[in-house]
């Protein structure tokens, strides 16, 4: 650890983005399906978490007032500092949309670079924005320009990105420097290009290059790394490897939603021990409650049928839970899953436990 302390002196440091000042170094990812209100809030339960960021956002959808935005946007006074982030190709729009998000709760926004899937790509969003720098430094110019002005800088803009489009065409150090010179006041950097969408491991190295760019200019701003940071363990070997000056987790939460706060005991130096087997349900049945509490049953079970597999992750031998949970036609029925698998059942199928016998 005293290592990585000398390599980085940004472990164990609490991130300033613009004029916020974050608690720590470590973001929730806006993941497309998976950062709702209710799962934001279990996070920051959790502890860790100095900036929690929505989904990503489509300005004309909060613009329109759909009720698909308006949901996605969906806040509270607890789930502070938040990250809205948006996608599209129109300067316009986007800033239009910035705005709205100013107004309805945003302590950050934040322009998505880096989503890979096609119905953001086909509209020059996401990581499309990678392919031409220009266009891109411009759209973000625009935005910077009217939050800036509309908050007097108190809102930062930000950006969210890949390390370039196409496997080893490397733009994200360029794009990064520049929009920096035009305003956007941190960048976080995917450690794999669109084309990878999320396959093969996290590249450190394009992730240092970043780092090594921006420390270059003569005003650096914050790079943020992202990319199969699953532990503590990873945050500080992200860090230590890439000189970043903080690090975002998305899917390395979805079974371990405590993972931000074992990663900023890690890089103080600290160790924490595993939540139980208890409090894991716990987290479990908070997450399915709040659902409930925000929206509805419908909205609930979907969720809970699409996450429990990640859920269940840390619970060890859990198929029947699960496979209960997925076929759940009301609410009743999934806290009665929970139930009896706290109470000792819903271990192993039949079958699983004779071959694990047989074997013994």
């Amino acid at each position: 650890m005293d290592r990585s302390h000398r390599t980085n002196p940004c472990i164990g440091r609490p991130l300033r983005i613009g004029e916020v000042e974050l608690s720590t170094n470590l973001l929730l990812a806006p993941v497309a399906g998976y950062c709702d209100l209710a799962w934001r809030v279990v996070c920051r339960e959790q502890g860790g978490v100095g900036l929690a960021c929505t989904d990503l956002l489509s300005p004309q959808g909060l613009l329109r007032g759909t009720a698909h935005s308006l949901d996605l946007a969906m806040t509270n006074d607890f789930d502070r500092p938040l990250g809205m982030q948006l996608y599209g190709g129109d300067g316009g729009i986007l800033a239009e949309g910035a705005l709205w998000a100013v107004r309805h709760g945003a302590t950050v926004i934040d322009i998505n670079m880096g989503c890979p899937v096609d119905k953001v790509t086909k509209k020059d969003g996401g990581s499309k924005l990678m392919c031409d720098l220009a266009r891109t430094v411009s759209i973000a110019e625009r935005v910077t320009g009217e939050v800036g002005r509309a908050t007097k800088g108190r809102v930062p803009v930000t950006a969210k990105m890949r390390l370039g489009w196409s496997c080893g065409d490397l733009a994200a150090p360029e794009l990064a420097v520049r929009l920096a010179r035009v305003g956007i006041a941190a960048v976080t950097v995917h450690g794999r290009y669109a084309a990878q969408h999320f396959k093969g491991e996290a590249c450190l190295d394009g992730i240092k290059a970043v780092v090594e760019a921006m420390r270059a200019e003569p005003v650096p701003v914050p790079v943020i790394g992202n990319g199969d940071v699953v532990n503590g363990a990873a945050a500080v070997k992200m860090m230590s490897r890439t000189g970043c000056d903080g690090v975002m987790i998305g899917r390395g939460s979805f079974s371990r939603p405590w993972v931000f706060r074992e990663a900023w005991a890690a890089q103080r130096g600290d160790l924490i021990a595993e939540p139980s087997e208890a409090e894991k349900i716990a987290v479990i049945r908070r997450y399915f409650g709040l659902m409930l509490e925000y929206r509805d049953e419908r909205y609930a079970l979907t969720n809970i049928r699409r996450r429990i597999s990640w859920l269940g992750k840390a619970l060890g031998p859990c198929k029947p839970m699960k496979e209960r949970v997925r076929l759940a036609a009301t609410a009743a029925e999934v806290w009665a899953a929970l139930d009896e698998f706290e109470s000792g059942g819903l271990r192993m199928f039949e079958s699983d436990r004779e071959e694990a016998e047989a074997i013994a």
